[in-house]
């Protein structure tokens, strides 16, 4: 996928990487880097090392392109959820092997992890049969319901956080944060600014029954999801990770958007739950409200030319709003 926050690099410097994880013993002098394709924000290669071994290497965007408030620090937080996921579920993620913020081989922070060598999800699902992506939907839902287990000490990010603060303070500023980066860039949604605003507001008492916090993955979509011989083999991407409620999972986001994101009854069914009361809807659609404001506006972070994502995120957009305000 095409994005000006890929960062790709050279291979001299994806070699002196490599060396600086690794030693130069581990690192061929005719190295070759495959990039990976799938992502849509960071830039990731395939290395393999002397001994044999496979790797991946994941590189920050560069340090002169504009990204979105919360998509700030997401290479350490990525680290660091890999890390809690491996010592607190039994769910497969890479191993982090190094990890390198100095910023001193390139002008963006890097990790090189274990390379898992399976196919991507997003990538084959349309090729499976039903019942066969049934089975992996299902068996993805459980894997959440598991990450959604660990216990946050606060809402919001990882890394740091206000153990006071509500769940409401916490999701209505990630909101604020999504609508002050598309008026900065002049992005169109279709609707003015304020009125998001005051829809927001007017639902937000409902956010108040989430009271712990927990692992919410949020971006966990079938592109994200690695798999073999009829099973789950791993879970990438974890960056986006965050304290929050469990209703904000993208398995989820179905339920209160009708067509928009395929049949969530398997996710569902692996999960174990739903959103069944007021409330729970009610968070679910602001929770769609948020994810279809990034949809669109990180359309102009991410320099597309293809106006697809954007125009469809703004339909959706309108159709979220209407869903709200009519209490549907």
């Amino acid at each position: 996928m095409e994005s000006i926050t890929k960062n790709r690099q050279p291979v001299d410097v994806l070699r002196a990487m490599a060396v600086r994880a690794y030693g130069a013993d581990q690192v061929p002098d005719d190295l070759e880097a495959e990039e990976l394709g799938h992502g849509w924000f960071n830039v990731a290669y395939r290395i393999r090392l002397r001994d044999g071994r496979q790797v991946a290497v994941k590189i920050a965007p560069p340090a002169g392109v504009e990204v979105m408030t919360y998509e700030r620090d997401m290479m350490r937080t990525e680290v660091h959820a890999l890390t809690l996921i491996r010592r607190e579920t039994t769910v497969r993620v890479p191993r982090v092997h190094h990890y390198d913020p100095s910023r001193e081989l390139c002008d963006a922070e890097y990790f090189f992890m274990e390379y898992v060598d399976a196919a991507n999800l997003g990538v084959v699902m349309d090729r499976l049969p039903a019942g066969e992506y049934a089975r992996y939907a299902e068996a993805l839902g459980a894997a959440n319901r598991e990450l959604n287990q660990v216990r946050g000490g606060h809402f919001g990010p990882l890394l740091a956080g206000d153990p006071t603060a509500t769940w409401r303070t916490v999701f209505t500023g990630m909101v604020r944060d999504v609508l002050r980066d598309g008026q900065r860039r002049g992005v169109d949604l279709g609707v003015d600014y304020d009125v998001v605003r005051a829809v927001l507001a007017e639902h937000a008492g409902c956010l108040d029954e989430v009271v712990e916090p927990v692992l919410v993955e949020w971006d966990l979509w079938e592109s994200n999801v690695l798999v073999d011989d009829g099973a789950i083999v791993c879970l990438i991407d974890h960056e986006r990770a965050f304290f929050g409620d469990p209703l904000m999972e993208a398995g989820f986001a179905a339920t209160e958007l009708a067509g928009a994101f395929g049949d969530p009854a398997p996710f569902l069914r692996g999960y174990g739950r739903r959103p069944v009361t007021t409330a729970e809807r009610t968070r679910r659609r602001l929770y769609n409200l948020h994810l279809i404001l990034v949809m669109a506006i990180e359309t102009v972070y991410r320099g597309h030319t293809d106006p697809t994502q954007y125009d469809q995120a703004r339909a959706r957009l309108a159709e979220v709003l209407a869903g709200l305000r009519a209490g549907r």
